[in-house]
């Protein structure tokens, strides 16, 4: 394990017929912190990290790559071929909500009953970010931030661009929940093409209870808004966010 990791409390979680590594760290509130393609990497750590830093326990899974390896462009094409293989994540399909979803929802659940609080944060991030809006479906997530979300990927058919990676049953829930007052906060550089349309859908879907942070492009490869192309006065937006919705009632 990377000396980046220690600190961190590494465990295994099976649900929703999965089985996944996790890092956890610190005390107060969960928040769960999705990697993004290539894994959970050294700026990804320096994320995480910082939220704990603000007074939450951060449970990071391991979906895909090696823990604490540093980003190369490499890597990343070797992690976004194992995504579009595995099972676990609906990398093409339209309307439908990716499976590793259900197990993150009961760790998210698990981890909670365990720490206490007001309920939970997620972030997602690239193949990932869609998954904070699914985690949305339970009640116990408050505070669901989607950083530049990229599936399905916006290939092929025009409707993948601006598909949201839930099922229609899952959109009626996440729609219902925005409108008893759950926000969610989106983040994307305005030139990302992984993110498609997905921000216009939103807006559609969620109404006022979506927070679009927009960031213009400086270069043609900005895509991860808070950790490879990190904006620094983004990442304190999602801090505050997340002590906004877990910490005044904590």
């Amino acid at each position: 394990m990377t000396d980046l990791l220690d600190g961190w409390t590494a465990a295994s979680f099976t649900a929703a017929g999965y089985t996944r590594e996790t890092y956890r760290r610190g005390s107060g509130p969960v928040v769960v912190v999705i990697h993004e393609v290539p894994g959970i990497t050294p700026n990804v750590i320096r994320f995480a990290d910082e939220v704990v830093e603000r007074g939450f326990t951060v449970v990071m899974p391991d979906l895909v790559g090696t823990p604490g390896k540093e980003f190369t462009q490499g890597y990343a094409a070797i992690s976004l071929l194992k995504v579009c293989v595995a099972r676990e994540f609906t990398t093409w399909a339209l309307n439908r909500t990716s499976p590793i979803i259900a197990w993150l929802r009961a760790l998210a659940k698990a981890a909670h009953a365990e720490v206490g609080g007001p309920g939970v944060g997620a972030v997602g991030m690239c193949f990932s970010g869609g998954f904070a809006l699914g985690m949305m479906v339970d009640d116990v997530t408050l505070a669901p931030v989607l950083s530049q979300p990229s599936l399905p990927l916006p290939f092929g058919r025009s409707e993948r661009r601006g598909d949201v990676n839930l099922s229609p049953d899952d959109v009626e829930t996440v729609v219902r929940r925005a409108q008893h007052g759950c926000q969610v906060l989106g983040l994307r550089y305005t030139d990302d093409i992984a993110v498609g349309t997905r921000f216009d859908t939103l807006r559609e879907m969620l109404g006022d209870s979506f927070i679009a942070v927009e960031l213009p492009s400086v270069h043609q490869r900005d895509h991860s808004v808070l950790t490879e192309q990190r904006h620094d006065p983004t990442v304190e937006r999602v801090l505050d966010f997340l002590a906004e919705k877990l910490l005044s009632t904590h």
